[in-house]
């Protein structure tokens, strides 16, 4: 094994380390009380509920980016390479399913945000989770190790969401959700590999950032537009954009 999947399988471990480790954390007061709680007819929560749209179009948008680059893999007269690319698209499938479990949690938790809703919620999140983070190691370090990571993260990621759930302790998913944010700036920061796809990953990790941010603010960004939009409802359509750089890295190949 080379010496930058040891250090990517070394800073995961730790993840787990401290995930057992640290204290627990309850998910704070007053967590499901979003700003926005107009409903449309029959609709609850509406705008919530309707502004997952954007991951379903990021997904179809990317399936169909996929498709394209795969249709030229074959043209490449350089065996390493097409290995390096079909990973790299059994990867991207990863993400595209779960940028659509995604949208599904997510409505289903804002249809009627609780507990229970905000678990299946982080259940798609943990498939793209594990997408994204497998692509990117992929990218950077390793298809053999890219392609080996995605099972085990989203054993992991779903277990954290699961036991926040059950019992209430939300520091497994926190510290997964921030390892994996630290691990993509890392990879965004070493060099591209010659068969690598060449995604910007710093450029997922600040449309993260971003919808990280709208999310926290919900309730100040409904405030200042007067009650037409809050910031989760932006959340979700930035949090769809993040995966811009993935299909544009295809392109430019």
């Amino acid at each position: 094994m080379r010496r930058a999947e040891w250090l990517v399988l070394l800073a995961l471990l730790a993840a787990v380390v401290l995930a057992a480790g640290l204290p627990a954390a309850p998910l704070p007061a007053g967590y499901h009380d979003f700003a926005d709680q107009r409903a449309w007819g029959a609709l609850p929560h509406a705008l919530d509920v309707l502004s997952n749209a954007p991951f379903v179009l990021a997904a179809l948008w990317l399936w169909r980016r996929a498709a394209i680059f795969s249709s030229g893999i074959g043209s490449s007269t350089f065996i390493h390479d097409r290995m390096a690319d079909h990973t790299c698209m059994v990867l991207v499938r990863w993400v595209v399913l779960g940028l659509i479990a995604t949208a599904a949690g997510s409505s289903v938790y804002h249809w009627a945000p609780g507990d229970a809703g905000l678990a299946v919620d982080r259940l798609g999140m943990s498939l793209a989770f594990a997408g994204v983070i497998g692509l990117a190691v992929a990218d950077r370090v390793s298809p053999r190790l890219g392609r080996a990571l995605p099972l085990p993260l989203l054993l992991a990621s779903a277990s954290a969401a699961l036991w926040a759930w059950q019992v209430g302790n939300m520091t497994p998913w926190a510290l997964v959700q921030g390892a994996g944010l630290a691990l993509l700036v890392g990879l965004g920061l070493s060099p591209n590999r010659p068969d690598g796809l060449g995604v910007r990953w710093l450029w997922v990790v600040l449309a993260y950032i971003a919808a990280k941010v709208l999310e926290l603010g919900d309730h100040a960004v409904f405030e200042l537009t007067q009650g037409w939009v809050a910031g989760h409802s932006l959340k979700h359509a930035v949090a769809a954009l993040a995966v811009v750089p993935i299909g544009w890295a295809m392109r430019r190949r």
